[in-house]
């Protein structure tokens, strides 16, 4: 009994801790003693975001919608493939491509590096592109950095380090078109195609996606006819090699379907992409959203604040209490 006894008195004379756990009432205490910090720092966030947010030139954005054009000579090339697809592909000449083949390959060039450097060079985009940095509306102007470019004297002044030069290389061009100002999107269901053009001038993004679609019609046609004459100049000249009757036959029906690939290219000017729903002028702004970058910044400053202030009340309050 006495052992039991001495026990409990030494249970009782020993130190314990208190709690270490935070409860919300000390949290809002900690955060109440340091409102002018998390006030004050909220206030000086917003009016920096609300400066940087209206200095935002505005961005305007014009949509294209485009279908595959369709190929009118898809089953008489497929009916081909089937009995003379090995003889045609000796030849050079494709009988199996269908108007899905050439939309993918449509879309594939109009993104690639190629493309885009003919397509600049032709219209000569580089201070569009790489120099533009707002509009004048009552002008209908396009405003430029003038530390990067001289409108008057057409001399680019931007300082770079080598191995680049003031005036922007076709790479450097194409990064920031694809990057900042060409958007392209295919609907899965319906094979749809959206080309989206922005700039700071809705003009000047209009424009843009008018020119950017019909060169690359203009491209396909020239590439398909191209590969067209060269089919009928090769199967020219295998049919005046041969004296079968039936592979001459066979040779005159892939010289009919290669002079209609020509003729349907030269007609059409809507070759590979046909415009459902064309460009127009945009009224709005399609960005930025400054009451939304005004928003997240109060928000994030606000819980940086807060935090920083319940650091410092953590850090200077005793870890623990003994109590004995």
């Amino acid at each position: 009994m006495k052992m039991t006894i001495q026990n409990n008195e030494q249970q009782i004379a020993q130190p314990y801790y208190a709690d270490d756990e935070i409860d919300l009432k000390e949290l809002f205490l900690a955060l109440w003693q340091g409102k002018w910090i998390i006030i004050g720092t909220t206030i000086i966030a917003a009016a920096i975001s609300v400066v940087y947010a209206l200095s935002l030139p505005n961005i305007y954005k014009s949509e294209a919608l485009l279908a595959p054009a369709e190929d009118g000579q898809s089953g008489g090339l497929s009916a081909l493939a089937g009995q003379f697809g090995g003889l045609a592909s000796l030849a050079g000449v494709s009988l199996g491509g269908g108007s899905a083949d050439k939309t993918t390959i449509a879309l594939e060039l109009l993104k690639s590096r190629s493309f885009i450097g003919e397509f600049v060079q032709e219209h000569n985009l580089k201070p569009l592109i790489m120099a533009a940095n707002g509009w004048d509306r009552e002008n209908n102007t396009v405003l430029y950095d003038r530390e990067v470019y001289n409108p008057e004297t057409n001399k680019w002044l931007r300082e770079v380090k080598a191995p680049k030069q003031p005036e922007p290389s076709l790479l450097e061009v194409h990064e920031e078109f694809v990057r900042k100002f060409l958007s392209v999107s295919q609907d899965k269901e319906s094979g749809l195609v959206t080309v989206t053009i922005k700039h700071y001038s809705p003009v000047v993004a209009k424009e843009l996606a008018d020119k950017l679609i019909k060169q690359l019609n203009n491209t396909m046609r020239a590439n398909d006819i191209a590969d067209a004459e060269n089919s009928i100049q090769y199967l020219n000249s295998a049919l005046g090699e041969t004296s079968v009757a039936d592979m001459q036959k066979v040779f005159y029906q892939l010289i009919e379907q290669q002079q209609q690939t020509k003729m349907l290219a030269s007609v059409h000017a809507e070759y590979a992409l046909k415009t459902i729903d064309p460009a127009v002028v945009a009224e709005n702004k399609a960005g930025p959203k400054r009451a939304l970058i005004v928003m997240l910044s109060v928000i994030l400053a606000g819980m940086l604040a807060s935090l920083f202030v319940l650091i410092r009340y953590f850090s200077k309050k005793p870890s623990r209490e003994v109590v004995s």
